[in-house]
C-alpha cells in the first residue's frame, strides 16, 4: 500500500464530536447494564464494590449478594456485550466498504450460518457420539461454532474466485448458496434432535449473553481487541476502494489482497464472537450505516464509530432483555432483530426512492 493511499485529509467536521458522544453513550450504557436487572444494584454500591476489588486487602464487607451478582454475572455480561457489539460493528463496516453496499453485513459471507451449523452439530452430536463430543467439555459448542464459521467462509471465498481472483459479486452469490446449505443442515439436525437439544439449539440461534464466563470473556476480549486493530488498519485501503476497484489499484492498493485479508479477519472476529453468544443479527448492518450518515464515508471514522455504536447497542439490548420480562430473560438477538429489521426495510425503501422506482 503506497503513501498516496494514506494521505487522506485529517478528519474534520462533526466526526470528533460524534465519536465523543458515542464514547459517552458506551460508558453510560455500561454503568446502566451493571445496575439494572431483576436484582437492581445502586450506582454508589457498584462503585464501592469495584473500588474494593481494585484495592488489595480492602475488607469492607462488599462480598455479599450485591458483589456476587455484579462480579459473577453482570460484569462479565457487560464486557462480553462491549466486545460483541464492537466486533460486529467493525466487521459490518468492513463488509459494507468491501462490497461498496450499505446493505452488506458479515452474514453475506456465511459466518453466522456456518457458526449455527457447527453449534447444531455440537449440540446434537453429544447424543450421537457421546465419547468423542463430551471430551471437549464446555469448549465444545463455541469451538465447533467457530471452526464451522471459518470453514464456511473459506469455502465461500473459494467458490467466489474467478480465474484465480476473487469477485465480490460471485462471493455474494456463493454466500447465499452456502447460507442455504448451512441452514438446511441445521434444519436436518433440528429434525433429529431431542426436545432438550432442540430447545438448546433454538435458544443459541436467538443469541444470548447469558453464557458469559471469565474464560469466555477473556477469549472474546482478545478476539475483539486484536480484530479491531487489524480491521482499523484496513481503513485507508477501504477509502481508496470506495473510488472503485480500478482507481484503488492505481493508488497502489492490492485489491485482491485487501479482499482476502478483510474476509479472513471478518471471519475470525465474527466467528469467535458468534461462537460465544450465538447468532446476533443486524448489529453489523445498523451500526456502521448510522455512523456513516452522521460522519460521512471516511472509514477512519466509520470503523471506530461503528465499534462504539455497536457496543452501546449491545449493552442497551442486553439491559432491556434482562428487565423487560424479569425474572425471565429475552434472547438479546430478538431485540437486535426487532430494531434492525425495520431499519433494513427503511434502507431498502430509501434506496428505491433514490433510484426512482
Amino acid at each position: 500500500m503506497v503513501t498516496a493511499v494514506r494521505a487522506w485529509p485529517r478528519p474534520a467536521g462533526r466526526a470528533p464530536a460524534v465519536l465523543g458522544i458515542l464514547c459517552t453513550a458506551v460508558g453510560a450504557a455500561f454503568v446502566a447494564s451493571l445496575a439494572v436487572g431483576a436484582f437492581p444494584i445502586g450506582i454508589g454500591r457498584i462503585v464501592e464494590i469495584l473500588a474494593d476489588m481494585a484495592v488489595p486487602g480492602n475488607a469492607s464487607g462488599s462480598f455479599d449478594q450485591d458483589a456476587a451478582v455484579l462480579l459473577s454475572i453482570r460484569l462479565p455480561r457487560a464486557v462480553l456485550a462491549v466486545c460483541t457489539g464492537a466486533g460486529l460493528g467493525m466487521a459490518g463496516a468492513v463488509m459494507q466498504g468491501l462490497f461498496r453496499n450499505p446493505l452488506a453485513d458479515p452474514a453475506v459471507i456465511g459466518v453466522s450460518s456456518g457458526a449455527a451449523l457447527g453449534a447444531a452439530i455440537a449440540i446434537v452430536g453429544v447424543s450421537l457420539l457421546p465419547t468423542a463430543f463430551r471430551v471437549a467439555g464446555g469448549f465444545l459448542l463455541p469451538g465447533a461454532a467457530f471452526t464451522s464459521a471459518v470453514i464456511t467462509t473459506a469455502l465461500v471465498y473459494r467458490a467466489g474466485r474467478q480465474d484465480g481472483a476473487s469477485g465480490m459479486h460471485s462471493m455474494l452469490l456463493a454466500g447465499i448458496a452456502f447460507n442455504a446449505i448451512a441452514f438446511a443442515g441445521v434444519g436436518t439436525l433440528s429434525f433429529i434432535a431431542s426436545d432438550e437439544q432442540l430447545r438448546n439449539l433454538s435458544f443459541w440461534s436467538l443469541g444470548s449473553l447469558g453464557q458469559a464466563s471469565r474464560d469466555l470473556v477473556m477469549t472474546s476480549s482478545i478476539a475483539a481487541a486484536v480484530g479491531a486493530l487489524l480491521l482499523w488498519r484496513l481503513a485507508p485501503a477501504l477509502n481508496a476502494l470506495a473510488l472503485g476497484a480500478a482507481e484503488a489499484a492505481h493508488l497502489g492498493v492490492d485489491v485482491r489482497g485487501l479482499e482476502r485479508r478483510a474476509v479472513l479477519l471478518v471471519a475470525l472476529v465474527v466467528g469467535a464472537l458468534v461462537a460465544a453468544t450465538g447468532v446476533i443479527s443486524f448489529v453489523g448492518l445498523v451500526a456502521p450505516h448510522i455512523v456513516r450518515l452522521a460522519c460521512g464515508p471516511d472509514h477512519r471514522i466509520v470503523l471506530p464509530g461503528a465499534a462504539l455504536f455497536g457496543a452501546a447497542l449491545m449493552l442497551a439490548a442486553d439491559a432491556v432483555a434482562r428487565t423487560v420480562a424479569a425474572p425471565a430473560e429475552l434472547p438479546v438477538g430478538v431485540l437486535t432483530t426487532a430494531v434492525g429489521a425495520p431499519f433494513f426495510l427503511g434502507l431498502l425503501l430509501r434506496a428505491r426512492r433514490a433510484s426512482g422506482l
